[in-house]
Formats: C-alpha cells, sequence, structure tokens
C-alpha cells in the first residue's frame, strides 16, 4: 500500500531515472500544501521512491527554500538516519543551500551528521558533496578547518579522480586563505 499518490508517481521505471519526479515538483510549487506529502515519502521501503523524493526536494530547494526551513528538524532528527547514498549527498546540498535559514545547533548537528557521512560513506557522490559543504563552512569554522584539512589529504589521493580533484581544491581553497 501507497503512503500517498506521490509515493505511486515516484514508483517504477528504470531506477537511475527521474521517472514523475518533474510532474510532481510541478504539483508541490502549484500547491504547496502538498509538500508534506512528498516528504512523507521518504518513508516509502522503496529506495528508487527514497532517491526520486531527494531529486524532488533539491529542485524545491531551489525555486523556494523558504519552503524547507521549517523541515530542518526533520531533515536532522529523521532523514539522516536514512542509510542511503542519495539522501545523504542531497542532505549535503540541501544543508548548504539553507545554511543561511539555520539556528547555529541546527548547524552544528549538520555538521556532526556530515562528518560521520564523510568517514563513513564510500559513496562518491556522498563524498564530493559533503567535502563541498564541509569545506566551504571550514572557511569560517576553524574547529572543522583543522578537522576537515586531514580529511581532504586522505582524499586528495582517492583512486576516484572526482573525490580527488574536489578535495585537492578545497583543500588548496583553506590553506591558502590561512
Amino acid at each position: 500500500m501507497a503512503i500517498n499518490k506521490f509515493e505511486e508517481m515516484l514508483t517504477g521505471g528504470h531506477p537511475n531515472s527521474l521517472g514523475n519526479t518533474v510532474e510532481v515538483v510541478n504539483q508541490i510549487l502549484a500547491d504547496r500544501k502538498k509538500l508534506d506529502d512528498l516528504y512523507q515519502c521518504y518513508f516509502s521501503d522503496d529506495e528508487v521512491v527514497r532517491l526520486r523524493v531527494s531529486n524532488a526536494m533539491k529542485r524545491i530547494c531551489k525555486e523556494h527554500p523558504d519552503w524547507l526551513v521549517s523541515y530542518i528538524d526533520k531533515f536532522l532528527k529523521d532523514i539522516s538516519k536514512i542509510n542511503q547514498a542519495s539522501t545523504q549527498w542531497t542532505l549535503a546540498q540541501l544543508f548548504l543551500w539553507l545554511e543561511d535559514e539555520m539556528t547555529t545547533p541546527q548547524l552544528e548537528k549538520a555538521k556532526e551528521i556530515l562528518k560521520t557521512n564523510l568517514e563513513k560513506s564510500d559513496d562518491w557522490i556522498v563524498q564530493n558533496t559533503t567535502i563541498e559543504t564541509l569545506s566551504t563552512w571550514a572557511k569560517n569554522d576553524e574547529k572543522l578547518r583543522l578537522w576537515i584539512i586531514p580529511k581532504l589529504e586522505k582524499f586528495s589521493k582517492s583512486d576516484r579522480k572526482s573525490v580527488a580533484g574536489r578535495a585537492k581544491k578545497m583543500l588548496n581553497t583553506l590553506v591558502t586563505n590561512n
């Protein structure tokens, strides 16, 4: 049994395709009250649905970041516990985009979540997006800067060229700015 009509719309098709994600986003952009129905789909048993929910959340955030402010605590408390790469890389992006709307405790919690994800994930997209977000924040956070520099040094030696390149770029930014 589907959670709601959005779960039905986001189900099926090739796992790497968007499926009906854009149509779902358009419905929500036309009626903000439907956003919670999309959020509830994060709790679907179907990982493809959760991937598409993440994609939809990013699209909505780009159009109306203010719509997601009330979801920050839910992202921190509930969605961060979903052990799925697409959810983890999406949170790294959403947290960066919503940084100015976050309270200090929310931002600190986001940093802890992303630090854990960076240390535990073997997914190259999670690594890239998390490196980007944490390094951006580290420019204004000395404690985080000191934590991430050794991680960036390690990732700069990655066999994955995109991860190594991102780590080198961010490391250069953090080292030359001080």
